[in-house]
């Protein structure tokens, strides 16, 4: 059995690569170092922004772990440019996986990178990995081995979030279990 916790980062100040986390995700990334104590992790890997690195490096110091930086793990580009109704858009792209907007990327696309690094991490010989990321770009993992995730789900997700994938077989068991 082959254990995944795939972490949203904290609480940050906004969505550029280099947003730092605010006071209160500080305080969080701390939180989240308690809660993963006992899960027995081998290895991490992290989206290389900052917002997702910070996140799990109050865990990995206090494991004396590297922390793996992944650029497949980065949060998935809606468009290239800003729209006001990127909410209706974003929503769409759960409903047709291809639609791909002007300098964005696909659902099909996001998954198939995000997915991945998944399956790098079950070939690795680790039995127990977190992975740290984005929260479209979880949703849209969590997709991947389960189609009943969409746009709802992503409403849904906090800063932090941790989704544990229990692998025994080819599709996992997924339980959210942040509270």
């Amino acid at each position: 059995m082959k254990n995944v916790y795939v972490v949203r980062h904290c609480q940050a100040e906004g969505q550029a690569p280099g947003a730092q986390l605010t006071a209160v995700g500080v305080e969080q990334a701390d939180k989240l170092a308690e809660f993963l104590t006992d899960k027995h992790i081998e290895h991490i890997i992290s989206s290389p922004y900052e917002r997702a690195y910070r996140t799990i490096a109050p865990f990995a110091d206090q494991l004396g772990m590297a922390i793996a930086l992944d650029d497949r793990l980065t949060e998935r580009v809606l468009s290239g440019s800003n729209h006001p109704d990127w909410r209706d858009m974003l929503r769409k792209t759960y409903d047709d996986l291809d639609l791909c907007y002007e300098g964005g990327e696909s659902s099909n696309t996001a998954m198939k990178r995000a997915s991945s690094v998944i399956a790098e991490a079950l070939e690795s010989g680790y039995n127990n990995v977190v992975i740290v990321s984005h929260g479209n770009l979880i949703s849209l993992l969590l997709k991947h081995f389960d189609d009943r995730f969409g746009f709802k789900e992503w409403e849904s997700l906090s800063n932090p979030d941790v989704y544990h994938l229990i692998f025994e077989q080819d599709a996992p068991i997924i339980h959210r279990i942040w509270t």
